[in-house]
C-alpha cells in the first residue's frame, strides 16, 4: 500500500496494528482492548484527514498509482459482455484511447475511456493516457457508430492532457479535438460523463461533452494543470498548491459553478482503498442517469444538451 504524504498519521496506526497482531500470533498476550482503542483512532484519524482535504491533495489521491483506471471499471461493470473495438480507419489505433461495447443487464453502451496503464511498462504502451489525433478519432467512430444503432455512449475521463508531441500537432490535434466537441453536442443519443481521475484540458473535454457529467469526489477538472498554471504565472512549480486553490477544479468547485451535474461518492481514502465500492457507485450512477436520459426524443436530448453548455458562464451582475 502507498501511502501519500497527508496520509501519514494513517501509515503510522496501521503499522503498530500491525505490530499487536504479530505480538498476538507469537507470544499469545491479549491484545483486544488495545487493538479496539487503536482501530477507533485510525477510524477518527481517517475520517479527519479525508474531510478536510485541501484542493492539492485531492490532486495527489486522483493521481494514486493505485486508483483503478478506464480498464478496470469497464471489466468490472461490463464483464465478459465488454467487445473492444480498434482503430480510426485513417492512421493507426491509439492505445491511450479505449472504447467498445459493453452491457448492463439487456442494455448495451459504448463505452470511450482514456487508460494510463498500471506499471512502467504499460503506462509507456499507453502513452500515460495521452491520446493523440487518432484516438479522438477512433473515439469519435465509436459515438457515430453508436448514434446509427440507438445505443447510449458512457465516457471515462482519466488524462493529464492530450498529447503534446510534433507529430500530434502534425496530424491535427486541435481539430480532432473541436470536431469531437461539434459532433459530440449534436449526437442523438444520450451521453454520460465520468471523471474518473484527471480531466485535464482539452485532453479530456475531447469526450467530455455530456448530458450528464459526473466527477468523482477526489478528482478534477481544468483547462490546465496546477503544475503548468504554476509555471505559466510563477515560472515555477512551487506554487503549484496556490495554483491549485485559485483554478476552483474540485468536485464541490465545479458543482457549485453548475458545471457538472453531481458528485459520485467515494469510500473513505478514495477509490483505491475500496475499488470495487467506487465502481459500483459508477456503474449505479450510469443506470440511473439513463434512465433519466432514455425518456427524451432524439431531438429534444440535442436541444436540452446544447442549452445545458450555452448556459455555462452567464450570469447576473
Amino acid at each position: 500500500m502507498e501511502y501519500l504524504n497527508f496520509e501519514q498519521p494513517i501509515k503510522e496506526l496501521e503499522e503498530q496494528l500491525e505490530t499487536l497482531q504479530k505480538m498476538k500470533e507469537e507470544n499469545g498476550i491479549d491484545i483486544s482492548d488495545t487493538s479496539k482503542k487503536l482501530e477507533t483512532k485510525l477510524a477518527d484519524t481517517r475520517k479527519e484527514i479525508f474531510s478536510n482535504l485541501s484542493a492539492w491533495q485531492k490532486i495527489q489521491l486522483s493521481r494514486h498509482p493505485s486508483r483503478p483506471y478506464t480498464l478496470e471499471y469497464i471489466q468490472k461493470i461490463f464483464g465478459d459482455t465488454f467487445m473492444e473495438l480498434h482503430g480510426d480507419r485513417n492512421f493507426k489505433d491509439d492505445k491511450a484511447m479505449v472504447g467498445g461495447l459493453g452491457k448492463i443487464g439487456d442494455q448495451s453502451f459504448m463505452v470511450i475511456g482514456q487508460q494510463k496503464g498500471v506499471n512502467t511498462k504499460m503506462r509507456q504502451y499507453r502513452n500515460f493516457g495521452m491520446a493523440n489525433p487518432e484516438g479522438y478519432r477512433k473515439a469519435l467512430r465509436l459515438m457515430k457508430m453508436a448514434e446509427k444503432f440507438e445505443i447510449p455512449v458512457v465516457t471515462l475521463l482519466d488524462t493529464p492532457g492530450a498529447y503534446p508531441g510534433i507529430e500530434a500537432e502534425e496530424r491535427g490535434q486541435g481539430e480532432a479535438i473541436a470536431r469531437n466537441i461539434f459532433e459530440m453536442t449534436r449526437l442523438k443519443t444520450p451521453i454520460i460523463t465520468i471523471i474518473i481521475g484527471e480531466g485535464a484540458s482539452g485532453g479530456a473535454l475531447g469526450i467530455g461533452v455530456g448530458d450528464r457529467v459526473y466527477m468523482m469526489e477526489f478528482t478534477w477538472y481544468s483547462v490546465i494543470s496546477p503544475e503548468s498554471c504554476s509555471s505559466i504565472l510563477w515560472r515555477s512549480w512551487d506554487f503549484k498548491e496556490k495554483a491549485a486553490d485559485a483554478l476552483k477544479l474540485t468536485a464541490p468547485d465545479m458543482k457549485e459553478l453548475k458545471l457538472i451535474d453531481g458528485i459520485i461518492k467515494e469510500p473513505l481514502g478514495g477509490a483505491h482503498a475500496n475499488p470495487d465500492q467506487a465502481i459500483e457507485s459508477v456503474k449505479n450512477t450510469i443506470l440511473k442517469a439513463y434512465n433519466e436520459l432514455k425518456k427524451l426524443k432524439p431531438d429534444d436530448l440535442v436541444k436540452k444538451r446544447m442549452k445545458k453548455y450555452v448556459d455555462m458562464g452567464v450570469y447576473e451582475d
